[in-house]
């Protein structure tokens, strides 16, 4: 006779493998470790990962809906390109959703609101900056950096719009990391401190100038690199 707990187990394994190598694949892609236009091997992310290549097909399917992963027709898995027109168009849509959850957050905000970003723009100042997604303490710094950004939407009070710009943040974070490529130095530090500035200030209309503004520079930074030295294509 089968134990009911056994079944129970054996129906709870590959779900937890799929969502940690979910977790696992949707990290290195945003860290740009898997990069645009790489195949994904099931077999070998299997072997890799050590688990069942069930596991891995659910994860990356779990992933096209995300954009991360294309999913094509007898060919498998691919990680999504990236491209100039896809970050124009990804940054227009970023800015206008960022527009509106700051302006709510503004609006709505309490002062648990404002201690959360405060403590997250603290965390980020103290940690250290890298140089590149390689280097050692760079994945703990991508968290504190989304955990600001989130931070700062975090009052508008709407988890449909919370989640939507927490898409859009990752998708965008693909293409951030390019900006390593870019010679000249931006005081980014400076850049988040202002926008703190005007979040506690209540200035909506001077903290979504700042915001957006920051966002369109990287965008710009970006495309100039990829236009000089063809890191990505038009």
């Amino acid at each position: 006779m089968i134990d009911v707990h056994q079944i129970d187990r054996i129906d709870d394994q590959p779900k937890s493998q799929a969502s940690w190598v979910y977790t696992t694949v949707r990290g290195d892609i945003i860290a740009g470790r898997h990069s645009p236009g790489q195949k994904l091997k099931i077999q070998e992310l299997a072997s890799e990962l050590k688990v069942s290549p069930g596991a891995v097909r659910e994860a990356l399917s779990r992933l096209v809906p995300e954009q991360l992963v294309v999913s094509r027709d007898q060919r498998g898995f691919v990680v999504a390109p990236l491209s100039i027109n896809d970050l124009e168009d990804l940054t227009d849509v970023r800015c206008e959703i960022e527009t509106i959850a700051l302006r709510r957050s503004v609006e709505r905000g309490d002062v648990a609101w404002e201690a959360n970003l405060v403590a997250a723009a603290h965390r980020l100042t103290v940690t250290p900056s890298p140089a590149t997604p390689q280097e050692t303490g760079a994945a703990d710094w991508l968290k504190i950096h989304a955990a600001f950004h989130a931070s700062l939407v975090s009052g508008c009070e709407s988890p449909r719009l919370i989640a939507l710009h927490n898409q859009l943040y990752e998708q965008s974070e693909r293409y951030r990391i390019l900006s390593s490529y870019v010679g000249p130095r931006r005081n980014v530090p400076g850049e988040h401190q202002r926008i703190v500035k005007l979040a506690l200030a209540r200035d909506a209309d001077g903290l979504i100038e700042a915001a957006v503004g920051h966002i369109r520079q990287t965008t710009d930074l970006i495309v100039r690199a990829a236009l000089e030295q063809k890191i990505i294509g038009k």
